[in-house]
Protein backbone atom coordinates (compact mmCIF):
# COMPACT_ATOMS: atom_id res chain seq x y z
CA UNK A 1 0.00 0.00 0.00
CA UNK A 2 2.96 2.10 0.78
CA UNK A 3 4.52 1.93 -2.23
CA UNK A 4 1.32 2.72 -4.49
CA UNK A 5 1.36 5.68 -2.70
CA UNK A 6 4.69 6.49 -3.68
CA UNK A 7 3.98 5.65 -7.31
CA UNK A 8 1.17 7.21 -7.44
CA UNK A 9 3.09 11.00 -5.97
CA UNK A 10 5.61 10.15 -8.59
CA UNK A 11 3.48 9.49 -11.46
CA UNK A 12 1.36 13.32 -10.42
CA UNK A 13 4.50 15.32 -10.40
CA UNK A 14 5.67 13.43 -13.78
CA UNK A 15 2.33 14.92 -15.13
CA UNK A 16 2.48 18.43 -13.84
CA UNK A 17 3.10 21.17 -16.31
CA UNK A 18 7.18 21.71 -16.93
CA UNK A 19 7.81 19.81 -13.91
CA UNK A 20 10.23 17.39 -16.00
CA UNK A 21 11.43 19.73 -18.10
CA UNK A 22 13.02 22.72 -16.25
CA UNK A 23 16.29 23.51 -16.19
CA UNK A 24 18.21 25.47 -13.69
CA UNK A 25 21.14 27.63 -14.63
CA UNK A 26 24.08 28.76 -11.83
CA UNK A 27 21.89 31.38 -10.81
CA UNK A 28 18.79 29.07 -10.06
CA UNK A 29 16.88 31.03 -12.68
CA UNK A 30 14.64 28.29 -14.83
CA UNK A 31 15.60 27.31 -18.81
CA UNK A 32 12.87 26.13 -20.67
CA UNK A 33 13.81 25.15 -24.28
CA UNK A 34 9.80 26.39 -25.72
CA UNK A 35 10.30 25.81 -29.20
CA UNK A 36 12.86 24.19 -31.99
CA UNK A 37 15.90 26.41 -31.44
CA UNK A 38 14.54 29.02 -28.75
CA UNK A 39 14.56 28.67 -24.74
CA UNK A 40 13.62 31.26 -22.10
CA UNK A 41 14.98 32.11 -18.80
CA UNK A 42 11.98 32.71 -16.20
CA UNK A 43 12.08 35.76 -13.77
CA UNK A 44 12.96 35.00 -10.22
CA UNK A 45 11.49 37.99 -7.90
CA UNK A 46 14.13 41.11 -8.40
CA UNK A 47 15.50 40.19 -11.70
CA UNK A 48 17.57 42.24 -14.30
CA UNK A 49 18.91 41.72 -17.36
CA UNK A 50 22.94 40.49 -16.17
CA UNK A 51 20.28 37.75 -14.81
CA UNK A 52 19.02 36.53 -17.99
CA UNK A 53 21.79 36.94 -19.79
CA UNK A 54 23.58 34.66 -17.22
CA UNK A 55 20.72 31.57 -18.07
CA UNK A 56 21.27 32.12 -21.18
CA UNK A 57 24.56 31.39 -21.44
CA UNK A 58 24.69 28.83 -19.00
CA UNK A 59 22.35 26.71 -20.74
CA UNK A 60 23.58 27.84 -24.47
CA UNK A 61 27.06 25.77 -22.84
CA UNK A 62 25.79 23.01 -20.33
CA UNK A 63 22.65 22.14 -21.90
CA UNK A 64 22.91 23.08 -25.88
CA UNK A 65 26.86 22.26 -25.24
CA UNK A 66 27.48 24.90 -27.80
CA UNK A 67 31.83 26.55 -28.05
CA UNK A 68 32.33 29.78 -25.63
CA UNK A 69 32.31 31.95 -28.87
CA UNK A 70 29.04 30.95 -30.17
CA UNK A 71 26.33 34.07 -30.33
CA UNK A 72 23.59 34.14 -28.24
CA UNK A 73 20.46 36.23 -29.45
CA UNK A 74 18.07 38.04 -27.49
CA UNK A 75 14.62 36.25 -29.50
CA UNK A 76 12.16 38.04 -27.95
CA UNK A 77 12.06 41.18 -25.56
CA UNK A 78 10.84 40.66 -21.10
CA UNK A 79 7.42 39.56 -21.36
CA UNK A 80 4.45 37.12 -20.47
CA UNK A 81 6.58 33.76 -19.80
CA UNK A 82 5.13 30.69 -22.30
CA UNK A 83 6.46 27.92 -19.88
CA UNK A 84 5.38 29.35 -16.90
CA UNK A 85 1.94 31.37 -16.76
CA UNK A 86 1.80 34.39 -14.59
CA UNK A 87 5.61 34.63 -14.72
CA UNK A 88 7.60 36.68 -16.97
CA UNK A 89 10.97 35.34 -19.28
CA UNK A 90 12.99 36.74 -22.02
CA UNK A 91 13.36 34.09 -24.85
CA UNK A 92 16.99 33.54 -26.40
CA UNK A 93 18.15 31.65 -29.04
CA UNK A 94 21.13 30.65 -31.18
CA UNK A 95 20.03 31.64 -34.62
CA UNK A 96 19.58 35.40 -35.46
CA UNK A 97 15.77 36.55 -35.17
CA UNK A 98 13.48 37.31 -38.15
CA UNK A 99 14.21 41.55 -37.26
CA UNK A 100 18.19 40.53 -37.78
CA UNK A 101 20.66 41.78 -35.50
CA UNK A 102 20.54 44.41 -32.82
CA UNK A 103 23.61 47.35 -33.22
CA UNK A 104 26.11 46.71 -30.92
CA UNK A 105 25.65 47.75 -27.77
CA UNK A 106 27.80 48.58 -24.77
CA UNK A 107 24.79 48.36 -22.31
CA UNK A 108 23.63 44.92 -21.21
CA UNK A 109 19.70 45.12 -21.91
CA UNK A 110 16.63 42.42 -22.43
CA UNK A 111 15.07 44.96 -24.24
CA UNK A 112 16.84 45.08 -28.03
CA UNK A 113 15.33 41.72 -29.93
CA UNK A 114 19.19 40.76 -32.38
CA UNK A 115 21.01 41.97 -29.17
CA UNK A 116 23.63 39.03 -28.84
CA UNK A 117 26.73 37.88 -26.64
CA UNK A 118 29.31 35.07 -26.96
CA UNK A 119 27.56 32.19 -24.81
CA UNK A 120 30.89 32.57 -22.83
CA UNK A 121 30.20 36.22 -22.23
CA UNK A 122 27.02 35.32 -20.93
CA UNK A 123 27.56 33.16 -18.77
CA UNK A 124 29.98 35.41 -17.10
CA UNK A 125 27.44 37.32 -15.86
CA UNK A 126 26.85 34.07 -13.33
CA UNK A 127 29.98 34.67 -11.92
CA UNK A 128 30.62 37.74 -8.88
CA UNK A 129 27.11 38.43 -7.70
CA UNK A 130 25.72 37.11 -4.37
CA UNK A 131 23.49 34.95 -5.05
CA UNK A 132 21.16 34.71 -2.23
CA UNK A 133 17.97 32.79 -1.54
CA UNK A 134 15.59 33.74 1.33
Amino acid sequence: MRRSGFFAASLLLLCLPGAAMAWLALNRHEVNQISEGVFEVVARPGSGAADYWCGAGDYALSVLRTSATQKVYLWAARGPSVSRPGAKAVQFSLSVPPSGPAPQSYSLSVKAVGDSLTAAAARQYCFGRRMVDF
